[in-house]
Parts: C-alpha cells; sequence; structure tokens
C-alpha cells in the first residue's frame, strides 16, 4: 500500500510526497507535529499541516535567512533567531566568525528535541558553544531585550497560530527596540502567489517602523508556490550598498557573493506589490 502526505497549500491546491515511513505524529502544547521521511525531499518536518523544512532543499530557505542579513551588517556580533526550532538559520549563522552569541527563541520545545533527533544535519549548530537556546515566547523575548541584538531574523511558520503574533506592526517596533542603534532584521514573508496582501501588508509595516525596507526571495519547491520572500528592515545598512567583492565565499549551497544584490531584483508582479 502506498501512503502520500499532501499538503493543501490554498483551499484547491497543495502539493504531494510520498512517504517512506513516519516518525512522529504528535499535537504538542501549541501545535501539531509531524517527521515524516519522503521518498523524494528526505526527512520532512510539517507543524499544523505545513511543510518547514526537508533535507533536501532546507539549504535554500536558511541561507537565505542568514547570509544577506548577516552580510549587510558589518559587525554582528550578537544575533537573535525567533522561532527556528529546527537550527537551520543557527547552523548558517555559526559559518560567521563575527558572530559572538546567537540566541534562538522557539516556543515548542519539540521542534528542538525532534529536530536533533531526526533531522541532525539542520540541527547540527544547537549545540555549539556561541548558541544559547531558550524555550519562550520569541515576541515576550522581544519586548523583553531593548538594544540588544545587532541582527534580528524571523524563522516563523505561516502568520496562524503561535506565529500569528510574528507578522504585526507592534511586533516590527518591537523588534526595532531590541535592536542596536544599526541593526537589522528580516523575516520571511511567504509567497506571492497566493499571499499577495500579506506581502503588502508587511511591507506597509515595517516601513513605517525602519527607514530602509528591502524585500528579497528565493526558490523553496517544498514551500507554497516555490517562490518565497524575504523583508528586511535596517536602521542604517542597505544591503542593496553591500560590495558584493567583499563578501568572503562560505560553504553553501545556494548563497553566494554574486548573488547578494541579484536576490532583491524582484519580478514585476512582486515588485507592484511593494511600492
Amino acid at each position: 500500500m502506498e501512503l502520500w502526505y499532501t499538503e493543501k497549500q490554498t483551499e484547491s491546491y497543495g502539493i504531494t510526497a510520498k512517504i517512506k515511513e513516519t516518525y512522529v505524529n504528535e499535537q504538542t502544547d501549541f501545535q501539531q507535529l509531524a517527521m515524516i521521511e519522503t521518498e523524494e525531499f528526505g526527512t520532512m518536518l510539517v507543524l499544523d499541516g505545513m511543510v518547514m523544512t526537508t533535507d533536501k532543499d532546507e539549504f535554500v530557505y536558511h541561507e537565505m535567512v542568514a547570509h544577506p542579513a548577516l552580510n549587510t551588517h558589518p559587525n554582528p556580533e550578537q544575533v537573535l533567531v525567533v522561532g527556528g526550532g529546527d537550527g537551520g538559520v543557527i547552523r548558517e549563522i555559526l559559518k560567521h566568525p563575527k558572530v559572538k552569541r546567537a540566541v534562538l527563541v522557539d516556543i515548542d520545545g519539540k521542534v528542538i528535541e525532534y529536530s536533533k533527533k531526526y533531522l541532525p544535519n539542520i540541527a547540527s549548530g544547537l549545540d555549539d558553544a556561541r548558541v544559547e537556546v531558550h524555550v519562550n515566547d520569541g515576541f515576550m523575548h522581544i519586548h523583553d531585550h531593548k538594544n540588544v541584538y545587532d541582527v534580528i531574523m524571523v524563522d516563523s511558520t505561516e502568520p496562524v497560530g503561535p506565529a500569528a503574533n510574528l507578522f504585526t506592526r507592534g511586533f516590527y517596533q518591537g523588534i526595532y527596540e531590541a535592536l542596536k542603534e544599526d541593526g537589522l532584521f528580516v523575516a520571511q514573508t511567504d509567497n506571492p502567489w497566493f499571499k499577495a496582501d500579506l506581502i503588502t501588508s508587511v511591507n506597509r509595516d515595517v516601513k513605517e517602523v525602519f527607514p530602509i525596507v528591502r524585500v528579497f526571495w528565493a526558490n523553496v519547491p517544498t514551500y507554497p508556490s516555490g517562490l518565497w520572500t524575504f523583508t528586511m528592515g535596517s536602521k542604517k545598512y542597505d544591503p542593496l550598498q553591500v560590495d558584493e567583492t567583499a563578501i568572503p565565499e562560505r560553504e553553501t549551497k545556494y548563497y553566494t557573493p554574486r548573488l547578494h544584490k541579484a536576490a532583491f531584483v524582484l519580478p514585476k508582479f512582486v515588485e507592484d506589490l511593494v511600492k
């Protein structure tokens, strides 16, 4: 008998993958969590019926959350990741020697626990000496830490359930206050095919808080539509002013110094969403 997992990305569209094995299918205190082994994408983390990451394509998302921001800020010593309990963004952050401390705050400790067990290549940096892991509400952590961080990265699920507060103007204001005077942040901001209104509203809200706002994109095949956007808000540094020739080559599979500025060149229909 064949078993298939289907994510309904809209009410009338989805993606499906053939399952080899189910490792975990559990209702945590916050969400439905599944770890499944798929034929095409390897181990897959699913939260509330949405694919969060897979062995095969995780590097795209995690590299693009981390490297554009860390190569824009000239001295990112103190870095916060909100969400991201799988550890992929932390792994990429640790490739930057200027980072002295990387703090991970995820509300659901089960994501961290099962990622270490079933996604060890992604969670490989969580026990590093430079990393602090807190099982807590990222919204409240931001509120309680003023003027602390150089870079903040919001690696959240889509804006449902425990992540809903992470797509509000109040949250972006809190991020502004938690950043140092030259700090910047980046957040995943979903896809323009099915969530165009979300991208527009987030861009508007971030522009009300930060003087420099840039949207960039990447191709993540297991995410809705495959075309995924990220939004950067910065107090001082513009990612488009970065000298690409000064960006060191790191061990990456998607992001490169040549791609840094290219990722900010948006398709016309996406550009129209953030004018």
